[in-house]
């Protein structure tokens, strides 16, 4: 990976555990992405969607007990590809989105930077809906 591909990208962070939102927003700085909004909650992440420009997505799947699932639709509409993050890789997924990319928690700087690079840049993209992976390539562990 080119160490400069990432930089400046405007990443939207969707995590209800602060903790794991601001190591999350280190990993993004260190990579040299810019965190373009934060939300700990579906409606909070629609909100702010609504009011700003983004290159990419990372969805929590669980938000204190509610699914992401209508900020990946919200964020499809929009053109935004987008990644879940999770503690149960593929199988904690809905089967209906199970063929979006999966970050597996807890990851590396280096496992994120991977799987946004191949979100923001996926080989043969005129190919590919937006926000998808190659099978083999959706699922990224630490």
């Amino acid at each position: 990976m080119n160490p400069t591909e990432l930089h400046g990208r405007r990443i939207m962070i969707v995590e209800d555990e602060s903790l794991i939102a601001m190591l999350i927003e280190d990993q993004l700085d260190e990579l040299g992405c810019v965190v373009a909004a934060q939300a700990a909650s579906v409606a909070e992440a629609c909100t702010e969607l609504a009011g700003c420009a983004v290159d990419a997505a990372m969805l929590d799947v669980n938000l204190r007990g509610e699914a992401s699932y209508a900020v990946a639709e919200a964020l499809a509409a929009r053109g935004v590809p987008y990644l879940f993050t999770t503690g149960y890789g593929q199988a904690g997924l809905d089967p209906a989105y199970r063929d979006k990319p999966v970050l597996q928690k807890p990851f590396s700087t280096e496992a994120l930077a991977a799987a946004l690079s191949q979100l923001l840049h996926p080989t043969g993209a005129s190919s590919r809906p937006t926000g998808s992976l190659h099978a083999e390539d959706r699922s990224f562990l630490p």
